[in-house]
């Protein structure tokens, strides 16, 4: 997999101020390929001006090539290259704060000893008060061995964590849970599941990411039926909730039915498979796929899938979704004319959209689109508050119906930083939870 991404930069330059120098700036750094981003004057001169300007650039041999030519520049002076992505994550991106404060010996002998005893013993006559007494109830695990980093692939689980404060510090945001990163060091399956087996009980929920295929079905599989919580895979099902939204309202735009349409999946890994057997399970229709791997293409069958391939794919669906990690696999000269490409590598699709478009394609989308941020929080705060003791694909579907619900006309998702996009997600997950009777109180 292409591992080529983009870099921001700031530059702060202190400019003359006379009339047009910061648009000959500009002009500048745009003519050699910058995307410029915010410009915020960081002070004001009688004389000169300090300005930040966050540009998006190719790498670090881009970045210098602009640098050379601001340098250049009359009026202007380059005070400094700042990387604000790393002074972001200075000191990691999340914290824990206490809930109670200790201001008194009242206050300790509440919290601790000799109060705590009470709500202990409590707790050991009825386990379920754990839920009630403790923070248990508001916490997720998000557990990753690091084994497959999006775009970054197997970097280990120390250079995921990243990621994973990311992930949990959004979290907070749209849900007011607590995601709780873990990072395990290990790429042996059994050790794996014993670890996260020894430490659920600190977590009402197992969120796994970033796991390599095929460890990562059976990590998922054998999780779901020793623990009496719900544990998802996101780069399965949060990334196949999202798809599945976004082709419901890209066929509501083109006046399409898509439990009417032949789907292709091409590229069987952990997305695939969940794409495909979640489009399966809401149309009612077998999906066409084909991959490489043939254990891949054993699973996909028996999930119901039909193997297929790739130029088969390509002449006969009226949807083709792609998730090879394969740059330009897919050739203008394949589309069909009319269909509909959701081409989803990250960061660089097997086919670009203009590309698709131009070859006839009705309708193209890819990866940049499709961000798991709109389904995880709001498919985890719905089974929580339900009460779940799993995550099953008719929550996942209502997850997406509650996507296309709050997407704007002629949208194919919802803004993905709109809080009441996160809220309906868990309202209509939590009615499929108790709908379908996978809660604890039914269960019980």
């Amino acid at each position: 997999m292409s591992t080529k991404r983009k870099i921001i930069r700031t530059l702060r330059c202190k400019n003359k101020k006379n009339i047009g120098v910061l648009a000959a700036l500009i002009s500048t750094m745009s003519s050699l390929g910058a995307d410029i981003g915010d410009i915020k004057t960081v002070k004001f001169g009688e004389l000169f001006n300090f300005r930040d300007i966050t540009i998006l650039i190719d790498d670090e041999d881009h970045l210098n090539t602009i640098v050379q030519a601001v340098r250049k520049l009359q009026n202007v002076e380059l005070e400094a290259v700042i990387d604000d992505v790393l002074e972001t994550h200075r000191g990691g991106k999340i914290e824990i704060h206490s809930r109670a404060e200790v201001k008194s010996i009242e206050d300790l002998r509440k919290i601790y000893t000799p109060g705590v005893a009470s709500v202990c013993n409590l707790i050991f006559q009825e386990p379920k008060n754990a839920q009630i007494y403790t923070s248990i109830g508001k916490n997720v695990a998000l557990i990753t061995n690091g084994s497959r980093v999006l775009g970054l692939g197997n970097i280990g689980a120390v250079a995921a964590m990243p990621v994973m404060e990311g992930k949990a510090a959004l979290f907070k945001q749209f849900t007011g849970y607590n995601m709780i990163p873990i990072l395990l060091n290990t790429r042996d399956v059994e050790t794996f599941i014993s670890t996260v087996e020894t430490i659920a009980p600190t977590f009402s929920a197992i969120q796994l990411e970033d796991i390599s295929a095929p460890h990562c079905f059976t990590i998922e599989e054998r999780l779901k039926k020793s623990l009496p919580i719900p544990v998802m895979h996101d780069d399965q099902h949060g990334t196949a909730v999202v798809v599945l939204a976004a082709l419901i309202s890209t066929c509501k735009i083109m006046n399409h039915d898509l439990k009417k349409l032949k789907v292709g999946q091409i590229g069987l890994g952990a997305a695939g498979q969940a794409m495909s057997s979640l489009i399966m399970k809401y149309s009612g229709n077998t999906v066409l796929g084909t991959d490489l791997g043939e254990t891949a293409v054993q699973r996909f069958e028996s999930q119901g899938g039909v193997s297929s391939s790739l130029n088969a794919i390509m002449n006969e669906c009226d949807v083709v979704m792609a998730t090879t990690g394969r740059a330009g696999l897919i050739k203008p000269s394949m589309i069909k004319k009319g269909s509909i490409i959701f081409s989803l590598s990250n960061p660089e699709p097997e086919i670009t959209i203009e590309d698709a478009m131009k070859a006839g394609a009705a309708f193209a989308s890819d990866g940049s689109r499709v961000n798991n941020l709109l389904g995880y929080p709001g498919i985890f705060k719905g089974a929580l508050e339900a009460k779940a003791f799993t995550i099953n694909q008719e929550m996942l579907i209502a997850a997406a119906e509650a996507l296309v619900s709050v997407t704007p006309e002629g949208d194919v998702i919802p803004d993905v930083l709109d809080q009441d996009v996160h809220t309906t997600v868990a309202k209509w997950v939590m009615k499929a939870a108790i709908h379908t009777k996978v809660t604890q109180d039914f269960n019980s």
